[in-house]
């Protein structure tokens, strides 16, 4: 299974166990964390997933108040589409979202996308100072936030760690 795949699942199986803890609407959540990033390689993907979310379940037949609750989830999940999250749902599928950027699969996946897109480990570094390290600090749920605590606390041990080896490195050059 390609890790896009895998990162599906695993928002899903988070956002609903989030949902349930928080009283969110299970159904809608799921749904929202299958379509999230079915337009993942465009550029503002969240805004694109959501009208092809749309498309998809209004010719599968859906109510349409489930879909614009769906498709609200989709566009306000990510960290960068400028979306805010109005609804307990919204902000349940963008908790997960951010949960599995973090921790030890979110450096592997930081580490995944770099290798894909050829850059160096010193700009995946900026890309977590950007925005990785910040991420917990922008979740919604008191679940989401209790898982975060020990995933942030590994990404930050790694960055340190990361840092001081190739601090380390150039120190030796250097003599």
């Amino acid at each position: 299974m390609p890790h896009y795949e895998d990162h599906i699942e695993r928002v899903k199986k988070l956002a609903t166990f989030i949902a349930k803890r928080e009283g969110a609407n299970v159904k809608i959540v799921e749904k929202a964390a299958e379509l999230h990033d079915i337009a993942r390689n465009e550029e503002n993907h969240a805004l694109k997933s959501a009208e092809i979310a749309r498309r998809i379940l209004e010719k599968e037949g859906y109510e349409k108040e489930f879909i614009e609750a769906v498709c609200h989830c989709i566009e306000a999940h990510s960290f960068s589409s400028g979306v805010e999250p109005k609804t307990l749902e919204a902000k349940v599928l963008s908790d997960a979202d951010k949960l599995d950027a973090i921790g030890a699969i979110g450096v592997a996946r930081a580490f995944m996308f770099a290798g894909e897109r050829g850059r160096s480990i010193e700009e995946t570094l900026k890309h977590f100072e950007e925005k990785l390290l910040k991420l917990k600090d922008f979740l919604y749920t008191k679940t989401a936030k209790e898982l975060a605590e020990e995933r942030h606390e590994f990404l930050l041990q790694f960055y340190k760690q990361i840092l001081k080896e190739l601090s380390e490195v150039q120190n030796v050059f250097k003599a």
